[in-house]
């Protein structure tokens, strides 16, 4: 189970020397999110695993093109997904599909949010960001490896070697913590 930093180290072994086994650990990590993250989108099972895997390709290809001070390995990867369906439904006779919505492929509407929610999502996210400061470091640990690493409860309870119980018991207690704490924030 890699973290951020560990993938983009990978990525950047990638794009020096063509590192197989760093970019098969990429693969395995990044190809079934990419193709979940392409079905959630409204692409067809078939066609969100020819462009996740078109989508690795890229990143093999193009790995010497990251800039871990520009994004996240998770982001940049994401990325390239998006911008290979949106190519491939304007190659289908001009429709544009972008994020679920049909669009008349004459250009993409511009989906950057408002400056006042802008503000309003920096705030929410200073405020989460404080609040899992606060977690215990057992309920912080779960809490990052079941929603930003992504992980089954089996795995954490595996990797971290606790009961699968306690794993699921950490995660409720931790989120009800923090609803706590982000509700102690709010103004």
């Amino acid at each position: 189970m890699a973290t951020s930093e560990e993938l983009s180290e990978m990525l950047q072994a990638v794009a020096r020397t063509g590192d197989r086994q760093a970019f098969a650990v990429l693969f395995r990590h990044f190809a079934p999110r990419v193709k979940a993250y392409l079905m959630r989108g409204g692409s067809a099972e078939g066609l969100a695993e020819e462009l996740a895997q078109e989508t690795m390709v890229s990143v093999w290809r193009k790995a010497a093109t990251f800039d871990p001070a520009q994004a996240g390995v998770s982001t940049w990867i994401f990325t390239i997904a998006r911008n290979l369906r949106v190519d491939h439904f304007r190659r289908q006779g001009g429709a544009t599909f972008v994020d679920g919505e049909d669009n008349d492929g004459s250009e993409l509407p511009d989906t950057a949010p408002a400056l006042d929610e802008q503000l309003r999502a920096g705030r929410r996210e200073r405020g989460l960001r404080e609040a899992f400061a606060r977690l215990s470091a057992e309920q912080a640990q779960v809490l990052h490896l079941s929603f930003y690493e992504e992980q089954p409860h089996a795995r954490i309870a595996q990797y971290l070697g606790i009961p699968l119980g306690t794993v699921k018991s950490r995660v409720r207690l931790a989120v009800n913590h923090l609803r706590r704490l982000l509700d102690e924030l709010e103004p």
